[in-house]
């Protein structure tokens, strides 16, 4: 995700709580859904389109703390 800010989201990982959270709070849930979609986790087709419309929620706060960071 964002390899172009790959530099910038190590340093982020370590030194902004918030950031870190909303990182890992992605990756679980990629992980979640991964699972689901590859049937070894209980799931229904409603549930996985929810979770992956919070995971682009994410996805969207960690790339506008990104451009805030790079400026």
């Amino acid at each position: 995700m964002f390899p172009e800010y790959h530099e910038l989201i190590v340093k982020l990982k370590t030194s902004d709580r918030h950031f870190s959270h909303l990182y890992e709070k992605h990756h679980l849930l990629d992980e979640k859904i991964q699972k689901m979609e590859a049937h070894s986790e209980p799931s229904t087709p409603e549930k996985i389109e929810i979770l992956k419309k919070e995971k682009l929620l994410l996805k969207d706060q960690i790339y506008a703390a990104l451009k805030k960071a790079s400026t």
